[in-house]
């Protein structure tokens, strides 16, 4: 039953000023009571009347916890004093609204609202200081009322706030006219709570704002999917199943969302004639245009001698004892002759050795380099291999900004006004590049830059939407060597040998004579659970040298018994077990302890971070933490609702309790989230696995994650199948074919 408490303000202990979320002292007539809640309008000195109930916090006792808060002003009397005099209004002390209550009295708050220049009567306030005060009354006044309008149709006060600084006084034109208007203009709202507005508000669901609106919501689920365009029959059907309609009455409104440059259409000539009209949100079909442009402009010839450069190389081979083998010389050669190289290969086929030889090469020739990949990860892996300083692609384009969902309006302080000025840029890990990250790489590169991209192409595409590796490999335009030679080092590694008969459809032994490859038989799922926790309790830190936070679970799904969700639960329970020693916080989706191995799930390109040197002196500080960087969470403060998590070469990032969401516990991860990263060992369980997840390249870019030991537990025939489903997640992308149409129109 909901309770309902009044009284002053007394005091504001912290207030989240994106969402509104506010701890405050609540002054009531028989005691001071520590209330929470999502409040951007209250202020201190204020007289409100909360609706909510009483919790008990572990740590703080008892508090109110307010659903609903209303800010009352007192009319008259001291309690009006004491409103104005609290800081309520800027520029207003206690002496001064003493002041300026004596000399209007009850008619108060009537002149500040409706003739607030009459406050200049009062001495110690200018003309322009009373018309200060009455803008502050007028703003108040605007925000109350519209947090009371927004209410009677249960939108929730964080969304509320959101609503009212992004419209002001437009949002009742807003959201009476077309309340789908929200989708596209406030981060966080989406078509869904556009929709369950617009139906509380009583929006007819056949309206046209309705149908267009869920058009571009069906377009932009599929980019979360990493679609560029969607053929537009597919548009259409998923469209209608959303807006519960027939597919057929939507596609009228498609022309108009074009004329409108919110969409694109494109007619793709077919097999036999046929043909496909392909929808593209706008912001995709220019992205992708644009690469596709600047990738050409880059794909330069260089007058290098080929003799020359021979020469050069055999130099480097013999100072570094090393002989390269016929492909790895050539991507030197290319390399050397080309504005743009793609060099691709699986593990142990020699991209490590070709790349230091590239390194040597350029250096050689007093050429400046940038070595970097896509994660944090994957960019120490990439300074380990090569001896040289390696960064994030996001740090190398000096990431400085804010950004959309898709990540397309980052700001980098590198672009094309203010461009990276070396000479050669190589990048590692480019499977898992999406066409938004690319294009921003790309504006930073003028032509005569040598770009090298280095990547695995049958490993899963990139989380982003877009399959930018294979599409460049596949557009057949531009210089790509790919090795596959398995040398003899790496040979001895059943990893990599097995990693290859995996690629290539064949079977693999499984008898466990093998040294660092592994396969144990289990058909129960709690079995499977009980060894998978003792490997990475126990065995495996022991084999491989390693902390058993350094061992990680892939699992190829979120759900079920050996997903993502119940393994965590597991393994943070038993590697990480409660303590009085360690702080907590839980969430809807599980509770996070001091000490948790912990995974970023989204972009976030505000988040600030800091690496700290001794003392807590702040040495280093940037912005940006993203999909997949995993860290420890080093503490919880309870009082300020803050966690802090470090990351990669001691980076440490502060979450508000409200960003929580954007952490979840990376004991086991999905293979997806494992991309370009890689562990001393990975345990993957398999059984159970959905069908539509029992693929070769899934368990291919699984095992390459092992550096020294992988061990498979679960069912053989499980195992077998995915090695023999060469099936690969489809991408609706065209980049191929743009960079095929500017090639053959000599652009």
């Amino acid at each position: 039953m909901a309770e309902i408490i009044e009284g002053y303000v007394e005091h504001i202990i912290y207030r989240n000023e994106d969402n509104g979320y506010t701890v405050f002292v609540l002054s009531t007539a028989e005691d001071e009571i520590p209330c929470t809640g999502s409040f951007q309008s209250v202020a201190e000195g204020e007289y409100v009347e909360a609706e909510g109930e009483y919790v008990f916090h572990p740590s703080y006792g008892q508090q109110f916890k307010a659903v609903r808060a209303n800010v009352t002003i007192p009319k008259e009397g001291v309690a009006l004093e004491r409103y104005l005099g609290s800081g309520a209004i800027k520029g207003i002390g206690a002496a001064l609204a003493a002041r300026i209550v004596k000399r209007f009295g009850s008619d108060t708050l009537r002149i500040m609202e409706e003739e607030p220049e009459r406050l200049a009567e009062v001495k110690g306030i200018s003309e322009k200081k009373a018309r200060d005060i009455g803008e502050q009354v007028e703003e108040k006044s605007h925000m109350q009322n519209a947090m009371v309008f927004l209410a009677q149709y249960g939108i929730p006060l964080n969304l509320s706030v959101k609503i009212y600084n992004q419209y002001q006084d437009m949002l009742y034109q807003v959201l009476r006219e077309n309340p789908y208007k929200l989708a596209e203009d406030i981060p966080g709202v989406g078509f869904r709570i556009a929709d369950e507005i617009a139906a509380r508000i009583g929006v007819d669901p056949a309206s046209e704002f309705r149908m267009r609106s869920g058009l571009l919501y069906a377009l932009s689920l599929a980019g979360a999917q990493g679609h560029m365009y969607l053929p537009k029959e597919v548009l259409l059907v998923r469209a209608a199943e959303l807006l519960q309609t027939e597919p057929e009455g939507l596609e009228r409104y498609l022309s108009d969302l074009s004329i409108e440059r919110k969409i694109v259409l494109r007619e793709l000539e077919g097999e036999e004639g046929m043909s496909t009209v392909l929808v593209y949100t706008a912001q995709a079909y220019y992205i992708e245009l644009n690469t596709a442009a600047m990738l050409r402009e880059l794909n330069l010839s260089v007058r290098e001698s080929e003799e020359a450069v021979e020469k050069r190389i055999r130099r480097i081979e013999k100072a570094d004892s090393i002989e390269l083998d016929e492909l790895q010389r050539k991507a030197v050669i290319q390399a050397a002759q080309n504005g743009l190289l793609v060099l691709t290969g699986g593990p142990g086929t020699g991209k490590t050795t070709t790349i230091n030889t590239m390194i040597r090469y350029f250096r050689a020739e007093n050429m400046s380099i940038a070595l970097a990949a896509p994660t944090g990860r994957a960019a120490k892996r990439m300074t380990e291999a090569t001896g040289y300083e390696a960064s994030t692609i996001h740090r190398l384009l000096e990431l400085s900004g804010l950004a959309g969902d898709a990540g397309s309006d980052v700001r980098f302080e590198r672009n094309a006004e203010n461009p990276l000025e070396q000479d050669v840029i190589i990048i590692d890990e480019m499977s898992m590049v999406d066409i938004y990250l690319m294009h921003a790489l790309l504006q930073a590169i003028v032509p005569g830059t040598r770009l090298i991209l280095v990547g695995d192409r049958n490993q899963l595409p990139s989380v982003g939407p877009g399959s930018v590796l294979r599409d460049i490999i596949r557009a057949g335009v531009f210089p790509v060597v790919t090795l596959s030679h398995i040398f003899r080092q790496a040979q001895e590694s059943d990893i990599v040998v097995n990693a290859h008969r995996i690629h290539a459809g064949l079977p693999v032994s499984i008898s466990n004579k093998s040294q660092d490859f592994f396969f144990l038989k289990r058909e129960d799922t709690r079995m499977i659970q009980r060894v998978v926790l003792a490997l990475v309790q126990e065995k495996l830190p022991r084999y491989v040298g390693a902390s058993f936070m350094d061992i990680q679970v892939l699992t190829p799904t979120r759900k079920g018994p050996l997903g993502v969700e119940s393994l965590n639960q597991i393994l943070q329970h038993y590697l990480n077990p409660p303590s009085p020693e360690k702080k907590e916080k839980e969430t809807a989706a599980c509770t996070f302890r001091e000490g948790d191995k912990v995974m970023q799930i989204k972009n976030d390109y505000q988040l600030a971070w800091s690496i700290r040197g001794r003392h807590g002196i702040v040495a280093q500080e940037g912005l940006g933490v993203f999909n997949g960087d995993m860290g420890i969470v080093r503490s919880i403060d309870t009082a300020n609702e803050i966690l802090t998590v470090e990351y990669e070469e001691g980076k440490q990032a502060d979450y508000t309790f409200r960003q929580l969401d954007e952490l979840e516990l990376a004991y086991a991860v999905t293979v997806h989230k494992a991309q370009g990263s890689e562990y001393p060992a990975v345990v993957i369980p398999l059984l159970g696995v959905p069908r539509l997840l029992q693929t070769r390249n899934l368990l291919y870019t699984a095992v390459t994650r092992a550096r020294k030991c992988v061990v498979l537990v679960g069912n053989p025939e499980t195992f077998q199948g995915m090695i023999d489903n060469a099936t690969e997640e489809y991408r609706y992308t065209t980049l191929a074919e743009r960079i095929r149409e500017l090639d053959q129109a000599g652009m």
